[in-house]
């Protein structure tokens, strides 16, 4: 995605990278560059969602994804990751109205099923299915999941004060990305409440965009299974929602098989 302003939802992690934090839970994570005070402050962050042990733990979600805009829906797609084998699954509808089901592993961009109108897609064509599934992943997720990520291999964090807003103080983590993700020039600054440790907003400058940067808020939060996720993030009358979330313990072998 390319600018939150025109509705095209801005890329992030590389599948590869966001894999690497969520299923190498033992390998040491790369925090070269990124100052102390930020990495124990997204180490609070992590606290607040309900723990590293327990993030670790989870098996996988599902989750739905899309945009408003007022009272109107421009977009929706429904996501389901496996954790543990990284296996994702996304269902949606396209611009022509055509329904998709695009089936990979995270990471390999050359394998995968995809499905249209209930179609088998197939040569060609599928491995372009297989990079939009990849791209649709990368997008979707860091809107969903960027805060169980601020130690992610690849990222920087540098911390870029405290400020004001609604009469609470934030500080603020300034996050770039080494070589990392569709886009690795975009340039977020995550806002955490000092009182409660909880993401509550982020401003992004996205990859060949000037300042000043764009600003969404993280709200509507919901715990499931003790691990807290925003379900809304707003700016002005724009909603970017993440909602209709399951915690999964187990997957039947179909739903990463078929439509």
């Amino acid at each position: 995605m390319r600018a939150a302003r025109r509705l095209s939802l801005p890329a992030a992690l590389v599948a590869a990278a966001f894999l690497a934090g969520a299923c190498a839970r033992n390998a040491p994570q790369d925090l070269h560059g990124s100052d102390p005070r930020a990495v124990e402050i997204a180490d609070q962050v992590m606290t607040a969602l309900g723990g590293k042990q327990q993030w670790d733990a989870l098996h996988g979600l599902r989750w739905s994804f899309g945009a408003m805009l007022g009272d109107s829906v421009r977009s929706t797609r429904r996501h389901a990751w496996d954790k543990m084998t990284g296996q994702h699954r996304v269902d949606g509808v396209n611009r022509l109205g055509q329904s998709f089901t695009l089936i990979h592993t995270l990471g390999d961009t050359t394998s995968g099923m995809a499905w249209m109108n209930g179609t088998p897609i197939e040569g060609d064509s599928l491995k372009k299915m297989i990079r939009r599934a990849n791209a649709l992943w990368v997008n979707d997720t860091y809107w969903f999941l960027m805060p169980y990520n601020l130690r992610d291999p690849g990222v920087t964090l540098k911390y870029a004060g405290d400020t004001t807003m609604a009469g609470g103080t934030y500080d603020r983590l300034a996050l770039s990305f080494d070589h990392v993700g569709l886009t690795p020039g975009d340039h977020y600054w995550v806002y955490v409440n000092r009182a409660n440790h909880r993401v509550e907003h982020w401003e992004m400058v996205l990859e060949g965009d000037q300042p000043p940067p764009v600003g969404y808020s993280w709200e509507g939060w919901e715990q499931h299974d003790g691990l807290w996720f925003a379900t809304a993030h707003k700016r002005d009358s724009t909603n970017i929602f993440t909602n209709r979330i399951e915690t999964v313990q187990s997957f039947a072998p179909t739903e990463f098989q078929k439509p």
